[in-house]
């Protein structure tokens, strides 16, 4: 955060030194909330809310207020008071922050979640409101000491994605086919493909929505097949996606041919293999995608189409992204709240080399962290540090990386062994050799192990880890 600030102000002193002494144009003020995230630690809470340089005369801020399993009055209470869902905050002049208070009524238990989410909708002065516009503010008081926990992916097809929770132990499980794309809810207009069934995307020269367009066999992603240009950036780099930055001017955003990737098998695989695309096509759509004020408008249709539908995907600070499904027409739920989750399992479009450079694979078995969230993690092998004998001195925070892949398939792999028969066969496992530091978006701090991938049959999809937090 401090960091962002130092940019901010930067920003701020370059623009005014632009200036000459003659120029009289007031410049606009940046403004955002000192932290995105608050795990209730006290009955009252000061908010903080900064400005990139002192304000140049008195005025207020208005926040609204979103709610999660709380009630104002009955769960927690502000200073000023929320009324119709916001909070109007003044501040005087010459002044670098200001704050308000937020008071605990009632405890969540462990497991709970329970939440208020604020953000900044306007300010009287000439302000700009920067990225951190929202804060969390959540009523688990103390993070989860530890839990040993199975993430219900579904067995070897894998058709279920599961974000995982550390600091509460909560797990949401979210079929993979519901979604295909993702709308960014940062100030930046980008837009991401379903990562977990081998989708992609590629840019058209047209602009007609409506237009006819054709299947591209070279889109398909198989072994040896496909384009890291029509996928998005696997170590989850916001600016690095299949579709460009949505631009304010219309005639820059083109039509893109968008192949939905392959289902999960509809039959287990053989014992010890996996199923997470083996299933039918999922088929082609079109999609040309336009801003409309400060959300999306998204236009959409079967590439064979010569009319189409049309949706408007709003943007809320409170997530990552906001899912659209092309096949149900509508906005769907993923993503729990971007603060309320930490690590993900799921099938993943990774890269991997076949001789000629990188292509698109699809992994099994893949654990991304939420990095757009603010959680991070690395890697430590038993031959620096035991897992038992790993504690918070231990952590080294200059391997956390912007990599939402740092677990990624690094957590399993395959030996030698014979099925019934006296054959030989590749066995998965849980590598035993290493763990995970992870930091969730709160600060707290994690060392997770990977006990099992597999159940007692050697059906894959079975994944177990235990995980302790770091003191």
């Amino acid at each position: 955060m401090k960091k962002n600030f130092i940019l901010i102000l930067s920003f701020v002193l370059l623009a005014i030194g632009a200036c000459s002494s003659d120029d009289e144009v007031a410049l606009p003020n940046a403004v955002a909330f000192a932290s995105t995230s608050i795990n209730l630690s006290a009955e009252t809470t000061p908010i903080e809310i900064k400005f990139a340089s002192p304000t140049a005369s008195a005025g207020s801020l208005t926040l609204t207020v979103t709610e999660t399993a709380v009630a104002n009055g009955t769960d927690f209470s502000t200073t000023p008071a929320v009324a119709a869902n916001t909070v109007v905050v003044p501040f005087e002049k010459n002044v670098s922050s200001v704050s308000f208070s937020f008071k605990k009524l009632k405890e969540a238990i462990e497991g709970e979640v329970k939440n208020v989410v604020f953000t900044i909708s306007s300010v009287t002065i000439n302000s700009v409101i920067s990225d951190n516009k929202s804060v969390q503010v959540n009523f688990n008081e103390t993070a989860s000491l530890g839990n040993a926990l199975a993430p219900g992916v579904g067995g070897p097809t894998q058709p279920n994605q599961v974000f995982v929770d550390l600091s509460s132990g909560k797990m949401t499980a979210v079929p993979r086919v519901s979604w295909d794309l993702g709308f960014a809810s940062g100030t930046d207009f980008r837009v991401v493909i379903n990562n977990t069934v081998k989708m992609s995307a590629k840019q058209t020269t047209s602009t007609n929505i409506d237009e006819v367009q054709a299947e591209d066999a070279t889109m398909l992603i198989n072994n040896g097949q496909g384009s890291t240009t029509q996928i998005d950036d696997p170590a989850g780099d916001i600016t690095k996606t299949a579709i460009a930055a949505i631009s304010a001017t219309d005639s820059e955003n083109k039509v893109y041919l968008i192949n939905l990737g392959s289902n999960p098998s509809a039959t287990n695989p053989a014992v010890g293999s996996e199923g997470t695309a083996g299933g039918s096509s999922r088929g082609w759509k079109k999609v040309r995608i336009l801003r409309s004020g400060n959300d999306y408008k998204v236009q959409y249709a079967d590439i064979a189409a010569t009319t189409h539908d049309e949706i408007t995907v709003t943007k809320n600070a409170a997530y990552n992204f906001t899912f659209l499904s092309l096949l149900d027409k509508k906005v769907v739920s993923v993503e729990p709240q971007k603060a309320q989750w930490d690590i993900t399992f799921t099938s993943f479009t990774n890269t991997t080399s076949f001789g000629t450079g990188l292509l698109p694979y699809n992994f099994a078995d893949f654990v991304l962290n939420n990095v757009k969230g603010g959680a991070k993690a690395y890697q430590v092998l038993t031959t620096a540090f035991t897992y038992d004998a790993f504690t918070l001195a231990n952590v080294d925070n200059t391997k956390f990386t912007d990599d939402q892949r740092n677990i990624g398939s690094n957590w399993r792999g395959t030996t030698g062994g014979t099925d019934a028969n006296g054959n030989p066969v590749s066995l998965f496992v849980a590598r035993s050799d290493r763990f995970f530091v992870v930091k969730d978006p709160a600060g707290n701090v994690y060392k997770v192990r990977f006990t099992a991938g597999v159940n007692a049959a050697g059906e894959r999809g079975n994944p177990t880890f235990q995980y302790a937090i770091l003191k």
